[in-house]
């Protein structure tokens, strides 16, 4: 094989990657949600259970309504998060499949006398994830009811006999469903989908999508030495629910005013940073990049960086030098300029 052949190939799923972002940005992308893992908790004292042990306010959901959570340490640093919804008779909490075993570990923990039983629910569940500004058009055609179906809100609907959960999942740049479903079931449900117009996605293209929404990945950009209000994920936390494991931290941070260092996004002039690399000012260390990656967006490839910087950087309004080159702060979502 010619160097000029293994390019090629090697240029290939690099290609197949900007097709898919394509869709997802202007039209609707399909891939399957393999990393995403499931808790149910059922008795009696559930939700004031749970309410307990997490930083939004559980005891409002009504069945088919969740909220995002962060479940954190006695002093008060993240330790994993979910997605809560809340069904008739149990909650289920929506996280990474890899960190299912240290989140049930972490509640079990806190059960003494309560009427709650935790179980992975993982098993038997499987998920695709649509997305783009086309998929609502696009489980329409599947008449998947899902136009009253508020954010973060989940309904069971009958699909070709069989019953679908359909969730309507968070995303502040594109419109985002989730479908779950039993093996079979998922597999013709991605294939129709894919009949009626969505393009198969791969990981690459998702995590570009991630990093343009500026939406953290715990593990990644959020780890178990950050506060709450330092992510900038104000939907996470409920300030008026009552007690919580960690609530005296996150209230004294709120009574304070203020963290030294927020979460935010940056756009690289110069070569691609690295997860881990630190920025600087006047050749003091004010922050670090936990994702960076180069997005083929029509017209142009930009160098996009999650991380955290110091407030007091960010309000000089200077540059950030790492090595390699200047990271300049930008606003989240960051928009293309063709949907600006």
């Amino acid at each position: 094989m010619t160097p000029t052949a293994q390019s090629e190939i090697a240029a290939q799923p690099a290609a197949e990657s900007k097709v898919a972002l394509a869709a997802l940005l202007q039209g609707a992308g399909v891939i399957a949600l393999d990393d995403v893992g499931w808790i149910r908790a059922v008795g009696e004292d559930r939700v004031r259970w749970l309410n307990g042990m997490v930083t939004n306010s559980i005891q409002e959901l009504q069945s088919g309504a969740g909220n995002y959570n962060f479940l954190l340490s006695a002093q008060g640093r993240i330790q994993g998060d979910a997605t809560v919804f809340a069904e008739s008779e149990a909650l289920l909490l929506e996280t990474s499949a890899l960190l299912v075993p240290k989140v049930m570990k972490l509640l079990d923990h806190y059960i003494i006398m309560d009427d709650v039983e935790l179980s992975d629910a993982s098993m038997g569940r499987c998920g695709l994830l649509v997305a783009g500004p086309q998929s609502a058009a696009v489980l329409n055609a599947l008449r998947l009811p899902i136009s009253e179906l508020a954010p973060l809100a989940m309904k069971t609907v009958s699909w070709n006999g069989s019953d679908v959960t359909v969730i309507h999942g968070y995303s502040p740049l594109v419109p985002r469903f989730e479908l779950w479903a039993d093996a079979s079931i998922a597999a013709l449900l991605k294939d129709a989908l894919r009949a009626a117009g969505a393009v198969l996605c791969d990981e690459q293209s998702v995590e570009w999508l991630r990093i343009l929404e500026g939406t953290p990945r715990y593990g990644t950009d959020i780890r178990d030495r950050e506060l709450p209000q330092e992510t900038a994920q104000t939907r996470a936390l409920h300030f008026a629910k009552g007690c919580y494991l960690g609530q005296e931290i996150v209230e004294r941070i709120r009574s304070r005013g203020n963290v030294h260092r927020t979460f935010c996004a940056f756009r690289l002039e110069g070569t691609l940073a690295a997860a881990g690399t630190l920025l600087e000012v006047d050749g003091k260390q004010v922050g670090e990049i936990t994702s960076a990656a180069a997005i083929p967006l029509p017209g142009e490839i930009v160098q996009l960086a999650l991380g955290y910087a110091r407030r007091e950087s960010l309000d000089r309004n200077v540059p950030l030098l790492y090595e390699g080159g200047t990271a300049i702060p930008v606003s989240l979502p960051y928009k293309p300029a063709a949907a600006s």
